[in-house]
This record gives C-alpha cells, sequence and structure tokens, in this order.
C-alpha cells in the first residue's frame, strides 16, 4: 500500500503535504501490530519455528532444538538449570556463538535500516534508538516520518515495551551476557518499518526486507526466545492480557489493567497484577490492609492501594488526625484536608488531601494524599507549597472551570 502525496519531494528533510491514505496506513499499520502485541492464546509453533529456523541459516548455523516453556520466567529458569548461559558471549567483537550470531544478523539489519529511514539523524549505536531532540525544527518535526515515528514506533513502544515487557521483566532476572528476543513485544521497531515500507519513504535491501519478514512472522507467531549453539528457547503467548486506553493519550497507547485480577497471566500461573498502568503486588487486590500499606516503600503502589480501600476508611484506621481544612480556590467545590499522620506511621507528617480537578471518564473526581513538610499548620500553606508559592497566593488562585 502506498499513499499519494499533494506535493513532490524536495528533500529528506522536507515538509511534506498528503492525503488521508497517509494517515489511514499510519493507523492501519498501528492497529495490525498492536494487536500481534495484544494477541493471547497458544502460539503458531510451525510458524515461529520456521522463522528462527531461517535466523540460524543467515548465521549459517544448524537450526536448533526447539524446547517450549510457558512464561519468559520458565525460560528463565530452563537456561539457568541447564547452564546453557554459563559461556557468556562476546558483547563486542566478533560472535563465537549462535547467540552472537544470530543478535549480528538481526542487529545489522536494524542499524541498515535506521540508516535507510532517515539517514541524516543521529543515532545511539548501542541501542539503535535516535537521539533526544535538540533543535526547534528538530522539536517539531512535520512530514510523513515524523508521523510514522510517533503515530507508529513511539506510540507502540509506550505501550509495548515501556509497558507490556517491562513488566514482564519484573517477574525475573536479566540473563547476563544475552540479548532477549522478545517476539510479539518487537513489534515497535517492526511496525516503524513495516509503515516506511508501505508508505514508500525509504527502500531496503532484499536482505533486510527478508529479515524484516521474518521478524514479523515472529512477532505475529510467539512470545520471547533465546538462541543457543543446539537449542531455542521459545516462549508461549500470554493466556491473558487486559489493557485499557492511556487517558488523553493522542496516539492510541493503552496500559496494563484489571480492576480484580490479573492484567496479564501466562500458563503457569506466572503473572502481573496493574491497575492503570501501575503494577502492584497481589496483596493489593487481594486484602489490603492499612497495616501493608503503613509497610509499602513504593509511594505508587500506595496511592493505589488507599484508593482500593477508600480514603476515608484509610483515614480511619490509620488514626490520622485533622489538622486544617479549608476551600480549594483552584478547584470548583473542591477541599483541602491537612491530616497529621500517627506516630507510628511517621511523627509530625503532613499528609494534604485533594480532589483533582478533573474529571475521569466516569464522572468522578479522584482523590490524592500528597506529603507535604512536616509540621505544617494550614492547608493553603501547605497547597501552595506544592506549586512553590505561599498559601496566600495560592488563595488568590482563580477557580478551575
Amino acid at each position: 500500500m502506498s499513499a499519494a502525496f499533494g506535493s513532490s519531494i524536495v528533500g529528506t528533510n522536507e515538509f511534506f503535504e498528503f492525503d488521508s491514505d497517509h494517515h489511514h496506513t499510519i493507523a492501519a499499520v498501528h492497529a495490525e501490530w498492536l494487536a500481534a502485541a495484544l494477541a493471547t492464546g497458544p502460539s503458531d509453533r510451525t510458524a515461529a519455528e520456521a522463522a528462527v529456523a531461517q535466523l540460524y541459516r543467515l548465521a549459517c548455523r544448524p537450526e536448533p532444538e526447539f524446547v517450549w516453556v510457558p512464561s519468559p520466567p520458565a525460560g528463565a529458569e530452563l537456561i539457568a538449570a541447564e547452564g546453557l548461559a554459563d559461556a557468556v558471549p562476546l558483547v563486542y567483537g566478533p560472535p563465537h556463538s549462535a547467540h552472537g550470531e544470530v543478535a549480528a544478523v538481526i542487529t545489522a539489519s536494524k542499524r541498515r535500516m535506521a540508516r535507510r529511514i532517515d539517514p541524516q539523524r543521529p543515532r545511539d549505536r548501542r541501542h539503535l534508538r535516535w537521539t533526544p531532540l535538540r533543535t526547534p525544527r528538530e522539536a517539531s518535526p512535520t512530514g510523513p516520518r515524523a508521523n510514522v515515528r510517533l503515530g507508529v514506533r513511539d506510540s507502540l513502544h509506550t505501550t509495548v515495551s515501556d509497558g507490556i515487557a517491562a513488566a514482564i521483566r519484573t517477574l525475573m532476572p536479566p540473563i547476563a551476557g544475552y540479548v532477549t528476543w522478545y517476539g510479539q513485544h518487537e513489534v515497535p521497531w517492526i511496525a516503524h518499518c513495516d509503515a516506511i515500507r508501505r508508505l514508500g519513504l525509504a527502500r531496503f535491501s532484499v536482505v533486510d526486507i527478508k529479515i524484516l519478514d521474518i521478524q514479523s512472522t515472529l512477532a505475529r507467531a510467539t512470545g520471547w526466545w533465546w538462541p543457543f549453539d543446539a537449542v531455542c528457547v521459545m516462549v508461549e503467548r500470554p493466556v491473558a492480557l487486559h489493557a485499557e486506553a492511556t487517558p488523553d493519550a493522542r496516539h492510541g497507547q493503552r496500559r496494563l489493567h484489571h480492576p480484580n485480577d490479573r492484567a496479564l497471566e501466562f500458563a503457569d500461573g506466572q503473572g502481573i497484577f496493574a491497575l492503570n498502568g501501575t503494577i502492584v503486588p497481589e496483596w493489593l487486590m487481594r486484602d489490603p490492609t492499612v497495616e501493608r500499606i503503613s509497610r509499602e516503600r513504593n509511594v505508587e503502589v500506595r496511592r493505589c492501594a488507599i484508593e482500593r480501600i477508600g480514603w476515608d476508611t484509610y483515614i480511619d484506621e490509620a488514626g490520622m488526625k485533622l489538622v486544617d481544612q479549608a476551600d480549594d480556590p483552584g478547584n470548583h467545590d473542591g477541599t483541602l484536608a491537612l491530616y497529621a499522620t500517627p506516630a507510628s506511621l511517621r511523627p509530625h507528617g503532613r499528609i494534604l488531601l485533594v480532589r483533582n480537578g478533573s474529571r475521569e471518564r466516569d464522572g468522578t473526581r479522584r482523590r490524592y494524599g500528597l506529603p507535604v513538610p512536616d509540621g505544617t499548620t494550614s492547608a493553603l500553606d501547605a497547597a501552595g507549597w506544592t506549586y512553590g508559592i505561599s498559601g496566600a497566593d495560592y488563595a488568590n488562585l482563580v477557580r478551575r472551570t
């Protein structure tokens, strides 16, 4: 599929005018690869094994034995138990293992395609990522390439790499010296190259198109995998994955979320609880208590746990004492409530309970507990402190409408 552009291409970084075909293609590519990243159920083992065998052949390696496991943690346990990662391959220099040679094939192809996509943009060669935007022109990029980066690569990276894959990594230790290939969770860069190819914005070599097609097959067929000399460890896809639209996201980003059960689960019972994108422990979902909340060191987890039982319940059971209360000049019908925390939680501590000025999708307005300086006695002073101003100045704010 190719788009019909409204003006000719003047240069690789010039401004483009384009019609709706361009936006339609970007939306279609994003939807297609998001679906692959969120796919659950049994892997297509035949397709996945054939694709990996092709990569071994490109690396001049014989086809391995395929060993399937139900989850990434199970894969890490198998690798450790069998000593597959005992001989750490060279990170720099000539590869001397199937792992290194397969990685070299994929990495070299990604680097070549990245240069074709944007030959003038500097990159971090270690991670094959574009460097942060530096100039005003780069900060407000225009044209099809910029739209593909924002609408496909960056959006999927937020959902998949920073969200799903990062969450799964919390379940297992890293495998020192070895690259993990993520299968369905490789989609950000695969989709980026796919969109560029469909829109005719860059031409890839025959070899790189072949490698991209192999990686595309793997992303549609299976989960994570690790290549070794005689064995390739393959991971089944999750049996369940629940995600919600990220609020105010402009490019279709999603985040892990399930209000009552695991947001992501594998066949062997390994899984992740998540509320609105925040990974939380099982106790928070099953049996949240004030005692457990008081022992929790992660601020976001503690906030989720308090919201789970309700602020009124938490205040009562935790023995928090109201110090001061005032109308919130920044929020219509909002109230500022300053509480002293009990000595068992934090002596002389203060928590300012505020109501969010923006409504949630269900029409409610979430309440937040904000830590403020110990010993504060005025709710307005506490609110002003969160903005770096005095309580008197905060009291003069115009109400939010």
